[in-house]
């Protein structure tokens, strides 16, 4: 990818980022005529500032990394071909592959972010990718503002802080409208899964599925659920 062809004021944006951080583009093939062009970090270090997420996990900035669920959600969108013109809403979207996939099936996608740089991220991958529909926003799952409703729900690896599963149950039912469904996908041994979805079967029919995403290095199996509202 050269960025030289970037948009101008994404140009700007990504000389920006570059001044600050060291990053490259990764591809991500999810079909013959797909493919997303993410901007990543090349060094974490700069971002943990000396931190061990070892000792802290609650550290370690979840956005910074391509997940296997997150590609593991994006090639489920794929497959499941929404209708164009689908409002789509990816929370904690980090790198932002399933809510760009989205938006590559002509979804209207908003994706969301607890932090204006994670946002810039995601500008410049759109924009890299050939999509310029895509909408923006901070969101503080501790104070949601008024939204508006969508058809679906995304997140990958968003379940890692046990503080945080009322907070995400209060924002999928200000944002998801009654017909709608949400779509989550984390790795199968993330102990934080089980206790989540217990809590939101009170308010959800939940049905999961295990999907393994092929590696040269380690296979790695992935739960995707599926919420719809009782």
């Amino acid at each position: 990818m050269d960025p030289q062809t970037l948009p101008v004021e994404v140009l700007k944006l990504y000389n920006k980022i570059k001044k600050q951080y060291s990053v490259d583009f990764e591809s991500l093939k999810l079909a013959d005529d797909l493919h997303l062009r993410l901007l990543k970090l090349t060094d974490i270090e700069q971002i943990l500032a000396g931190k061990d997420p070892l000792k802290n996990p609650s550290e370690f900035p979840f956005w910074i990394r391509l997940w296997e669920a997150a590609i593991v959600l994006s090639r489920f969108m794929v497959n499941l071909r929404p209708a164009s013109g689908t409002t789509v809403l990816e929370l904690g979207a980090g790198l932002a592959a399933p809510g760009l996939t989205a938006a590559a099936l002509g979804c209207s996608v908003t994706l969301t972010d607890y932090e204006e740089m994670i946002l810039d991220f995601g500008r410049v991958s759109a924009a890299a990718s050939g999509l310029d529909k895509v909408n923006f926003a901070m969101l503080d799952w501790l104070a949601p503002p008024e939204m508006e409703r969508y058809d679906i729900i995304l997140g990958a690896e968003v379940l890692f802080r046990d503080e945080f599963f009322e907070p995400l149950l209060a924002v999928m039912r200000k944002a998801l409208k009654p017909d709608g469904v949400v779509y989550l996908a984390h790795d199968i041994k993330r102990k934080s899964v089980r206790p989540f979805l217990e809590l939101a079967e009170k308010e959800y029919t939940i049905s999961a599925s295990k999907r393994t995403l092929k590696s040269l290095e380690q296979d790695k199996e992935v739960l995707l659920t599926r919420l719809t509202p009782r």
